[in-house]
């Protein structure tokens, strides 16, 4: 599942989200979100928040066990857009941005997702994740694992230093991370596939988005109504997000979704387009034939994959899609209508429409 606008082969989770690409560098980087800071004081703002993000990350995945320190820094070094802690740095904007809680929060969501990331790469089995050796693959699963546990410790020990709330907050955070990741592996058991389908992202990806924009607000000190639009909003763009991934890896002609087209479809992963195709009741036989090969699992068989690939961007199901992620876009605009006017609240916007037009 994504995480994000760019996603490198190999890197299949729905708790990894936006964000999984090359890092941060100015203006341009944004850009490749989708994000448009006009205002420079709130570029700067952002911008000078996020380097001051990754000096403390590196600084919190130190360890007096040289082992300990390399495998934890391994996902930091490795880079990532940084859309968390983008978000926390956005949310600040609607109070103090410059007060001195919110980077540490930004670091705690930051740590929390990449805590995810090892214990993602040992149950999907990968064997790269933003374009090195996996953890996993370098050190051991059980290396892995622990690793993560690490990583999940530093971030509660930073979260207690922000007080009983911002610890509150992470742990139900985690919670719904670890429901999602149950309700991935056990799947449907009997409800409906979309709808199953649609809650493990929100649980996975977009709880700790969710998290992110609200501690932006919380710890900038914006008011309880901003902060709960900005929750509201960081939840649903979230979800937007890995749909539009899905989108990408059938419609794309190109590498534009990070991997390469059709890589869902060869590992078997259940997306909504080929949810939806499953689900439909279309007796074209364009339709006919589509549901009979994804009836069949992992289209290891490149003749197959081929065709089904052919046959889903022509599909219904496709269009569907479509108009499912052009739903959240614009459900996640609404809830920032509490939100005073200006570039903030406009460079929120600008994900909104980025995320309604690349899938187009």
């Amino acid at each position: 599942m994504v995480d994000g606008v760019v996603i490198p082969a190999g890197e299949r989770s729905g708790a990894t989200g936006p964000g999984d690409g090359p890092g941060l560098e100015g203006t341009g980087q944004f850009g490749a979100l989708g994000l448009h800071l006009a205002d420079p004081r709130v570029e700067a703002s952002v911008l000078g928040l996020l380097e001051r993000v990754e000096t403390d990350l590196r600084a919190s995945v130190a360890s007096a066990d040289p082992l300990v320190s390399e495998a934890a820094r391994h996902l930091v070094e490795a880079g990532g857009k940084r859309f968390r802690p983008l978000l926390v740095a956005l949310g600040a904007q609607f109070g103090d941005p410059d007060a001195a809680e919110v980077v540490p929060a930004a670091v705690v969501m930051e740590l929390t997702h990449l805590a995810t990331l090892y214990h993602d790469d040992v149950m999907d089995e990968a064997v790269v994740r933003r374009g090195a050796p996996s953890a996993n693959s370098r050190w051991t699963n059980s290396v892995a694992i622990l690793v993560g546990d690490y990583l999940f410790a530093r971030a509660a020990d930073i979260s207690a230093e922000l007080g009983p709330e911002a610890v509150r907050l992470q742990a139900r955070t985690f919670a719904r991370l670890v429901h999602g990741q149950i309700a991935e592996t056990v799947g449907p058991r009997g409800s409906d596939p979309v709808a199953h389908y649609l809650h493990v992202i929100a649980e996975k990806t977009g709880s700790l988005i969710a998290t992110s924009a609200r501690f932006g607000g919380m710890f900038g000190g914006a008011s309880a109504e901003h902060v709960e639009a900005l929750a509201g909003y960081g939840e649903v763009i979230g979800v937007a997000f890995q749909l539009s991934d899905d989108l990408l890896d059938i419609a794309s002609e190109s590498v534009q979704s990070g991997k390469t087209p059709g890589t869902d479809l060869r590992e078997g992963v259940p997306t909504l387009p080929v949810l939806y195709a499953l689900a439909s009741d279309d007796s074209d036989a364009a339709s006919v034939r589509l549901r009979e090969i994804l009836a069949t699992g992992p289209l290891v068989d490149d003749a197959l994959h081929a065709e089904a690939l052919g046959l889903l961007r022509e599909s219904p199901a496709l269009k569907r899609a479509r108009e499912t992620v052009r739903s959240y876009a614009e459900d996640a605009r609404a809830h920032l209508a509490p939100l005073p006017e200006g570039p903030a609240r406009r460079a929120l916007e600008s994900l909104c429409d980025y995320i309604a037009d690349r899938t187009s």
